[in-house]
Protein backbone atom coordinates (compact mmCIF):
# COMPACT_ATOMS: atom_id res chain seq x y z
CA UNK A 1 0.00 0.00 0.00
CA UNK A 2 1.36 3.51 -1.08
CA UNK A 3 1.98 6.14 1.70
CA UNK A 4 1.63 9.79 1.76
CA UNK A 5 4.34 12.06 3.58
CA UNK A 6 2.51 11.51 7.26
CA UNK A 7 2.51 7.41 6.89
CA UNK A 8 -1.02 7.63 5.66
CA UNK A 9 -2.32 4.78 3.34
CA UNK A 10 -3.50 5.60 0.03
CA UNK A 11 -5.87 3.74 -2.14
CA UNK A 12 -4.44 4.13 -5.36
CA UNK A 13 -1.41 1.85 -7.03
CA UNK A 14 -0.23 4.67 -9.09
CA UNK A 15 3.02 5.92 -7.86
CA UNK A 16 2.74 8.45 -9.89
CA UNK A 17 -0.02 9.81 -8.88
CA UNK A 18 0.94 8.99 -4.86
CA UNK A 19 4.22 11.02 -5.65
CA UNK A 20 1.88 14.25 -7.32
CA UNK A 21 -0.61 13.99 -4.10
CA UNK A 22 2.71 13.92 -1.87
CA UNK A 23 3.33 17.36 -3.95
CA UNK A 24 0.48 18.92 -3.91
CA UNK A 25 -0.26 18.65 -0.41
CA UNK A 26 3.25 19.83 0.56
CA UNK A 27 1.94 22.94 -1.67
CA UNK A 28 -0.95 23.12 0.35
CA UNK A 29 1.13 22.90 3.58
CA UNK A 30 3.85 25.69 2.55
CA UNK A 31 1.21 28.02 0.68
CA UNK A 32 3.13 27.67 -2.35
CA UNK A 33 1.63 28.08 -5.87
CA UNK A 34 1.27 24.46 -7.77
CA UNK A 35 -1.14 22.59 -5.65
CA UNK A 36 -3.52 22.35 -8.23
CA UNK A 37 -1.20 21.51 -11.03
CA UNK A 38 -0.24 18.53 -8.85
CA UNK A 39 -3.37 17.02 -7.88
CA UNK A 40 -4.77 17.42 -11.49
CA UNK A 41 -1.51 15.20 -12.53
CA UNK A 42 -3.11 12.60 -9.47
CA UNK A 43 -6.10 12.26 -10.88
CA UNK A 44 -4.33 12.19 -14.33
CA UNK A 45 -2.67 9.15 -13.27
CA UNK A 46 -5.46 7.36 -11.79
CA UNK A 47 -8.85 8.84 -11.97
CA UNK A 48 -10.37 6.88 -8.94
CA UNK A 49 -7.83 8.70 -6.98
CA UNK A 50 -10.39 9.47 -4.17
CA UNK A 51 -8.08 11.33 -1.80
CA UNK A 52 -6.46 13.13 -5.25
CA UNK A 53 -10.00 14.87 -6.23
CA UNK A 54 -10.62 15.99 -2.33
CA UNK A 55 -7.18 17.55 -2.74
CA UNK A 56 -8.01 19.31 -6.16
CA UNK A 57 -10.91 19.94 -4.57
CA UNK A 58 -8.91 22.19 -1.79
CA UNK A 59 -6.79 23.46 -3.76
CA UNK A 60 -9.09 25.08 -5.92
CA UNK A 61 -10.66 26.75 -3.06
CA UNK A 62 -7.15 28.79 -2.57
CA UNK A 63 -7.23 29.90 -6.19
CA UNK A 64 -11.07 31.26 -5.49
CA UNK A 65 -12.44 28.64 -8.15
CA UNK A 66 -15.37 27.52 -6.03
CA UNK A 67 -17.24 25.91 -8.92
CA UNK A 68 -14.71 23.96 -9.16
CA UNK A 69 -13.91 23.05 -6.14
CA UNK A 70 -17.22 21.89 -5.77
CA UNK A 71 -17.03 19.66 -8.73
CA UNK A 72 -13.96 18.24 -7.53
CA UNK A 73 -15.13 17.72 -4.24
CA UNK A 74 -18.67 16.02 -5.81
CA UNK A 75 -15.99 13.46 -8.03
CA UNK A 76 -14.37 12.81 -4.74
CA UNK A 77 -17.28 11.11 -3.18
CA UNK A 78 -18.12 9.36 -6.70
CA UNK A 79 -15.21 7.14 -6.95
CA UNK A 80 -14.31 7.20 -3.02
CA UNK A 81 -15.23 3.43 -3.30
CA UNK A 82 -13.49 0.51 -1.02
CA UNK A 83 -11.29 3.27 0.40
CA UNK A 84 -10.26 3.14 3.95
CA UNK A 85 -12.23 4.51 6.66
CA UNK A 86 -10.20 7.85 6.66
CA UNK A 87 -10.10 8.32 2.97
CA UNK A 88 -14.01 8.08 3.42
CA UNK A 89 -14.10 10.39 5.94
CA UNK A 90 -11.68 12.91 4.74
CA UNK A 91 -13.79 12.83 1.02
CA UNK A 92 -16.84 14.23 3.46
CA UNK A 93 -15.30 16.62 5.71
CA UNK A 94 -13.70 18.90 2.61
CA UNK A 95 -17.20 18.03 0.90
CA UNK A 96 -19.30 19.87 3.81
CA UNK A 97 -16.36 22.23 3.63
CA UNK A 98 -16.62 23.12 0.27
CA UNK A 99 -20.46 23.25 0.26
CA UNK A 100 -20.66 25.80 2.88
CA UNK A 101 -20.79 24.05 5.87
CA UNK A 102 -17.93 25.56 7.87
CA UNK A 103 -19.28 24.44 11.28
CA UNK A 104 -20.04 20.84 10.35
CA UNK A 105 -16.92 20.71 9.00
CA UNK A 106 -15.15 21.71 12.14
CA UNK A 107 -17.01 19.18 14.16
CA UNK A 108 -15.75 16.23 11.89
CA UNK A 109 -11.89 17.91 11.59
CA UNK A 110 -11.71 17.56 15.22
CA UNK A 111 -12.96 14.09 15.56
CA UNK A 112 -11.75 12.93 12.87
CA UNK A 113 -7.99 13.77 13.89
CA UNK A 114 -8.44 12.33 17.28
CA UNK A 115 -8.22 9.28 15.47
CA UNK A 116 -5.97 10.48 12.34
CA UNK A 117 -4.02 13.34 14.28
CA UNK A 118 -1.43 12.63 10.63
CA UNK A 119 -3.67 13.38 8.17
CA UNK A 120 -2.28 16.90 8.06
CA UNK A 121 -4.67 17.73 4.75
CA UNK A 122 -7.34 17.71 7.20
CA UNK A 123 -5.94 19.20 10.30
CA UNK A 124 -4.76 22.01 8.46
CA UNK A 125 -8.41 23.38 7.32
CA UNK A 126 -8.55 24.61 11.32
CA UNK A 127 -4.90 25.97 11.89
CA UNK A 128 -3.88 29.37 11.22
CA UNK A 129 -6.23 32.32 11.67
CA UNK A 130 -8.05 32.18 8.29
CA UNK A 131 -9.03 28.37 8.94
CA UNK A 132 -12.42 27.10 10.83
CA UNK A 133 -11.23 27.93 14.12
CA UNK A 134 -10.06 31.71 13.43
CA UNK A 135 -12.90 32.66 11.65
CA UNK A 136 -16.03 31.00 13.92
CA UNK A 137 -17.02 33.88 15.75
CA UNK A 138 -16.07 32.63 19.11
CA UNK A 139 -15.02 34.13 22.14
CA UNK A 140 -11.84 32.92 23.13
CA UNK A 141 -10.96 31.31 19.25
CA UNK A 142 -6.77 32.24 20.16
CA UNK A 143 -6.65 30.05 22.69
CA UNK A 144 -8.67 27.47 21.12
CA UNK A 145 -6.49 27.76 18.33
CA UNK A 146 -3.72 27.06 20.29
CA UNK A 147 -5.35 24.07 22.30
CA UNK A 148 -5.76 22.64 19.12
CA UNK A 149 -1.88 22.83 17.04
CA UNK A 150 -0.94 22.38 20.65
CA UNK A 151 -2.49 18.68 21.00
CA UNK A 152 -1.86 17.85 17.58
CA UNK A 153 2.57 18.90 17.59
CA UNK A 154 3.36 15.67 19.61
CA UNK A 155 2.10 13.72 16.88
CA UNK A 156 4.25 15.49 14.13
CA UNK A 157 7.26 15.68 15.56
CA UNK A 158 10.41 18.00 13.83
CA UNK A 159 8.01 18.44 11.44
CA UNK A 160 8.24 22.23 9.70
CA UNK A 161 4.54 22.35 8.82
CA UNK A 162 3.21 21.91 12.21
CA UNK A 163 5.65 23.61 13.64
CA UNK A 164 4.88 26.78 12.15
CA UNK A 165 1.39 26.12 12.70
CA UNK A 166 1.77 25.91 16.82
CA UNK A 167 3.89 28.90 16.06
CA UNK A 168 1.47 31.37 14.76
CA UNK A 169 -0.81 30.27 17.54
CA UNK A 170 1.62 30.94 20.49
CA UNK A 171 1.85 34.03 18.40
CA UNK A 172 -1.47 35.20 18.42
CA UNK A 173 -2.04 34.32 22.33
CA UNK A 174 1.07 36.71 23.42
CA UNK A 175 3.67 34.39 23.12
CA UNK A 176 6.54 35.91 20.21
CA UNK A 177 9.91 35.18 21.78
CA UNK A 178 8.85 31.16 21.85
CA UNK A 179 7.08 31.43 18.19
CA UNK A 180 10.36 32.84 16.93
CA UNK A 181 12.48 30.39 17.98
CA UNK A 182 10.03 27.66 16.76
CA UNK A 183 9.70 29.61 13.46
CA UNK A 184 13.70 29.28 12.93
CA UNK A 185 13.67 25.42 13.70
CA UNK A 186 10.84 25.55 10.94
CA UNK A 187 12.19 27.36 8.29
CA UNK A 188 15.97 25.76 8.98
CA UNK A 189 13.93 22.27 7.36
CA UNK A 190 11.94 24.14 4.65
CA UNK A 191 12.95 28.07 4.06
CA UNK A 192 10.64 27.58 1.19
CA UNK A 193 7.67 27.10 3.63
CA UNK A 194 5.67 30.91 3.24
CA UNK A 195 3.77 29.85 5.88
CA UNK A 196 6.83 29.80 7.93
CA UNK A 197 7.80 33.08 6.45
CA UNK A 198 4.29 34.53 7.01
CA UNK A 199 4.21 33.53 10.62
CA UNK A 200 8.16 34.76 10.97
CA UNK A 201 6.35 38.32 9.87
CA UNK A 202 3.75 38.25 12.23
CA UNK A 203 6.03 36.66 15.23
CA UNK A 204 8.57 40.04 14.67
CA UNK A 205 5.55 42.88 14.22
CA UNK A 206 4.51 41.72 17.78
CA UNK A 207 7.86 41.70 18.92
CA UNK A 208 8.44 45.25 17.53
CA UNK A 209 10.99 44.25 15.04
CA UNK A 210 9.91 46.72 12.30
CA UNK A 211 13.04 46.85 10.48
CA UNK A 212 14.28 43.38 10.99
CA UNK A 213 11.12 42.34 9.64
CA UNK A 214 11.04 44.56 6.54
CA UNK A 215 14.79 43.42 5.95
CA UNK A 216 14.12 39.78 6.48
CA UNK A 217 10.56 39.35 4.15
CA UNK A 218 11.88 41.51 1.57
CA UNK A 219 14.76 38.85 0.93
CA UNK A 220 12.60 36.05 1.55
CA UNK A 221 9.99 36.84 -0.79
CA UNK A 222 13.08 37.09 -3.59
CA UNK A 223 11.58 34.18 -5.91
CA UNK A 224 8.13 33.74 -4.43
CA UNK A 225 5.58 32.85 -7.00
CA UNK A 226 3.45 36.24 -7.40
CA UNK A 227 0.74 33.38 -8.21
CA UNK A 228 1.10 31.88 -4.81
CA UNK A 229 -1.51 32.22 -2.19
CA UNK A 230 0.50 34.69 0.36
CA UNK A 231 2.44 36.66 -1.93
CA UNK A 232 0.12 39.60 -1.87
CA UNK A 233 -0.52 39.22 2.25
CA UNK A 234 3.33 38.95 2.25
CA UNK A 235 3.57 42.48 0.27
CA UNK A 236 1.17 44.22 2.80
CA UNK A 237 3.39 43.32 5.20
CA UNK A 238 6.46 44.71 3.75
CA UNK A 239 4.17 47.73 2.83
CA UNK A 240 2.93 47.80 6.57
CA UNK A 241 6.36 48.07 7.94
CA UNK A 242 7.25 50.59 5.71
CA UNK A 243 4.78 52.82 6.66
CA UNK A 244 5.44 52.38 9.75
CA UNK A 245 9.20 53.55 9.50
CA UNK A 246 8.46 56.31 7.08
CA UNK A 247 9.12 55.15 3.87
CA UNK A 248 5.71 55.94 2.09
CA UNK A 249 7.19 54.90 -1.57
CA UNK A 250 7.96 51.89 -0.59
CA UNK A 251 4.47 51.53 1.04
CA UNK A 252 2.61 52.83 -1.96
CA UNK A 253 5.20 50.78 -4.25
CA UNK A 254 4.04 47.79 -2.72
CA UNK A 255 0.95 48.37 -2.18
CA UNK A 256 0.16 49.43 -5.92
CA UNK A 257 2.42 46.32 -7.47
CA UNK A 258 1.39 43.68 -5.29
CA UNK A 259 -1.85 44.27 -2.67
CA UNK A 260 -4.73 46.60 -4.23
CA UNK A 261 -6.67 44.90 -6.98
CA UNK A 262 -5.59 44.81 -10.45
CA UNK A 263 -2.12 43.84 -9.27
CA UNK A 264 -2.79 40.56 -7.14
CA UNK A 265 -3.93 37.02 -7.59
CA UNK A 266 -4.74 36.98 -3.86
CA UNK A 267 -8.21 36.09 -3.18
CA UNK A 268 -10.75 38.87 -2.46
CA UNK A 269 -11.00 38.77 1.46
CA UNK A 270 -7.16 39.58 1.02
CA UNK A 271 -7.23 41.64 -1.63
CA UNK A 272 -10.11 43.69 0.35
CA UNK A 273 -8.42 43.88 3.88
CA UNK A 274 -5.27 44.64 3.40
CA UNK A 275 -5.43 47.45 1.14
CA UNK A 276 -8.40 48.57 3.36
CA UNK A 277 -6.20 48.61 5.99
CA UNK A 278 -3.57 50.07 4.41
CA UNK A 279 -4.70 52.99 3.03
CA UNK A 280 -6.38 53.29 6.51
CA UNK A 281 -3.36 53.16 8.75
CA UNK A 282 -1.85 55.70 6.42
CA UNK A 283 -4.61 58.08 6.97
CA UNK A 284 -3.86 57.58 10.50
CA UNK A 285 -0.35 58.39 10.07
CA UNK A 286 -1.23 61.54 8.14
CA UNK A 287 -0.32 60.05 4.76
CA UNK A 288 -2.64 61.43 2.09
CA UNK A 289 -4.89 58.71 0.42
CA UNK A 290 -6.76 59.76 -2.63
CA UNK A 291 -10.32 59.88 -2.74
CA UNK A 292 -10.15 57.87 -6.30
CA UNK A 293 -8.78 54.73 -4.21
CA UNK A 294 -11.19 54.23 -1.91
CA UNK A 295 -14.14 54.66 -4.32
CA UNK A 296 -12.28 52.09 -6.18
CA UNK A 297 -11.77 49.58 -3.20
CA UNK A 298 -15.85 50.66 -2.45
CA UNK A 299 -16.47 48.94 -5.63
CA UNK A 300 -14.86 46.15 -5.28
CA UNK A 301 -15.96 45.16 -1.81
CA UNK A 302 -19.38 46.00 -3.26
CA UNK A 303 -18.51 43.16 -6.31
CA UNK A 304 -16.91 40.25 -4.27
CA UNK A 305 -19.12 40.82 -0.98
CA UNK A 306 -22.78 42.37 -1.71
CA UNK A 307 -24.31 40.97 1.21
CA UNK A 308 -23.05 40.87 5.01
CA UNK A 309 -21.89 37.00 6.42
CA UNK A 310 -17.82 37.21 6.22
CA UNK A 311 -17.86 39.32 9.07
CA UNK A 312 -13.78 40.07 8.61
CA UNK A 313 -14.44 41.34 5.12
CA UNK A 314 -17.42 42.52 6.16
CA UNK A 315 -15.93 45.32 8.23
CA UNK A 316 -13.52 46.30 5.96
CA UNK A 317 -15.84 46.63 3.52
CA UNK A 318 -18.00 49.10 5.59
CA UNK A 319 -14.53 50.98 5.90
CA UNK A 320 -14.50 51.24 2.28
CA UNK A 321 -18.05 52.62 1.85
CA UNK A 322 -17.56 55.16 4.50
CA UNK A 323 -14.73 56.54 3.18
CA UNK A 324 -15.92 56.61 -0.55
CA UNK A 325 -19.09 57.88 0.73
CA UNK A 326 -21.15 55.30 -0.38
CA UNK A 327 -24.38 55.51 2.44
CA UNK A 328 -26.40 53.13 0.55
CA UNK A 329 -23.72 50.29 0.88
CA UNK A 330 -22.93 51.78 3.98
CA UNK A 331 -26.38 50.98 6.01
CA UNK A 332 -26.39 47.67 4.68
CA UNK A 333 -23.57 46.90 5.97
CA UNK A 334 -24.71 49.20 9.54
CA UNK A 335 -27.89 47.48 9.89
CA UNK A 336 -26.52 43.85 9.57
CA UNK A 337 -26.92 40.84 12.19
CA UNK A 338 -25.89 38.31 9.91
CA UNK A 339 -22.61 36.54 10.13
CA UNK A 340 -20.35 34.50 12.41
CA UNK A 341 -19.38 37.87 14.17
CA UNK A 342 -22.65 39.74 12.50
CA UNK A 343 -23.08 41.40 16.26
CA UNK A 344 -19.35 43.40 15.61
CA UNK A 345 -20.20 44.15 12.34
CA UNK A 346 -22.68 47.02 12.48
CA UNK A 347 -21.22 48.76 15.37
CA UNK A 348 -18.12 48.78 13.39
CA UNK A 349 -19.70 50.30 10.45
CA UNK A 350 -21.61 52.86 12.67
CA UNK A 351 -18.26 53.60 13.74
CA UNK A 352 -17.18 54.66 10.13
CA UNK A 353 -19.79 56.64 9.33
CA UNK A 354 -19.33 58.58 12.85
CA UNK A 355 -15.47 58.82 11.46
CA UNK A 356 -16.08 60.30 7.79
CA UNK A 357 -18.03 62.73 9.34
CA UNK A 358 -15.74 63.23 11.86
CA UNK A 359 -17.91 62.58 15.07
CA UNK A 360 -15.36 61.17 17.22
CA UNK A 361 -17.74 60.74 20.47
CA UNK A 362 -20.35 58.17 18.44
CA UNK A 363 -16.72 56.70 17.02
CA UNK A 364 -15.71 55.86 20.33
CA UNK A 365 -19.23 54.72 21.41
CA UNK A 366 -19.92 52.32 19.00
CA UNK A 367 -16.54 50.61 19.23
CA UNK A 368 -16.01 50.34 22.62
CA UNK A 369 -17.99 47.40 23.36
CA UNK A 370 -16.48 45.19 20.09
CA UNK A 371 -13.18 46.54 21.79
CA UNK A 372 -13.63 44.15 24.67
CA UNK A 373 -13.44 40.81 22.16
CA UNK A 374 -12.88 41.82 18.56
CA UNK A 375 -10.77 38.73 17.93
CA UNK A 376 -13.95 37.16 17.15
CA UNK A 377 -13.88 39.07 13.83
CA UNK A 378 -11.27 36.63 12.65
CA UNK A 379 -7.99 37.84 11.40
CA UNK A 380 -4.49 38.11 13.41
CA UNK A 381 -3.31 40.93 16.11
CA UNK A 382 -1.70 42.85 13.30
CA UNK A 383 -4.54 42.88 11.18
CA UNK A 384 -6.95 43.98 14.11
CA UNK A 385 -4.68 46.44 15.41
CA UNK A 386 -6.33 48.79 12.37
CA UNK A 387 -9.39 49.15 14.91
CA UNK A 388 -6.96 49.29 17.89
CA UNK A 389 -5.36 52.29 16.56
CA UNK A 390 -8.72 54.04 14.96
CA UNK A 391 -10.06 53.75 18.92
CA UNK A 392 -7.29 55.35 20.26
CA UNK A 393 -7.59 58.27 17.37
CA UNK A 394 -10.61 59.09 18.31
CA UNK A 395 -9.97 59.43 21.36
CA UNK A 396 -7.23 61.94 20.87
CA UNK A 397 -9.44 64.06 18.53
CA UNK A 398 -11.67 63.94 21.80
CA UNK A 399 -8.56 65.52 23.67
CA UNK A 400 -8.29 62.33 25.78
CA UNK A 401 -4.62 61.66 24.49
CA UNK A 402 -3.63 60.57 28.12
CA UNK A 403 -6.78 57.99 28.14
CA UNK A 404 -5.78 57.10 24.29
CA UNK A 405 -1.99 56.39 26.04
CA UNK A 406 -3.04 54.33 28.83
CA UNK A 407 -5.53 51.84 26.09
CA UNK A 408 -2.30 51.47 24.18
CA UNK A 409 0.06 50.49 27.20
CA UNK A 410 -2.56 48.13 28.57
CA UNK A 411 -3.88 46.57 25.42
CA UNK A 412 -1.11 46.78 22.60
CA UNK A 413 1.77 48.27 23.77
CA UNK A 414 3.98 47.17 20.93
CA UNK A 415 2.10 50.37 18.97
CA UNK A 416 3.57 52.58 21.28
CA UNK A 417 5.51 53.61 18.75
CA UNK A 418 3.24 53.33 15.55
CA UNK A 419 2.77 56.59 13.47
CA UNK A 420 -0.48 58.68 14.23
CA UNK A 421 -1.27 62.16 13.31
CA UNK A 422 -4.19 63.03 15.28
CA UNK A 423 -2.58 64.24 18.53
CA UNK A 424 -4.81 67.30 19.17
CA UNK A 425 -8.38 67.67 19.29
CA UNK A 426 -9.84 68.66 15.31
Amino acid sequence: MLEDRYGNDLTTSSDTACAAYIEGVDHILAATFGAAQAFRSAVDADPRFALGHAGLSRALMYEGDMAGARAAAAQAGEVAVAVSEREAAHVAIFDALVNGQPVKARRMIEAHVKTYPRDALVAQACTNVFGLIGFSGCSGREASLLAYTGWLTPHYGDDWWMMSMHALSLCETGQPSAALDLMERSLELNNANANGSHFKAHAQYEAGQMQEGLDYLQNWMVGYDRRAILHGHLSWHVALWALHLGDHALMWQMTDAAVAPGNTESLPINVLTDTAALYRRAELAGVPVDPARWRRLSAYAAEHFPNPGQSFADIHAALCHAAAGDGDRLAKLADATRGYAGDLVGPVARAWRAIAVEDWSVAVSELTPVMADHARLGGSRAQRDLLELTYVTCLMRLGQSKEAERMLAMRRPVLAAAPLAASQPA
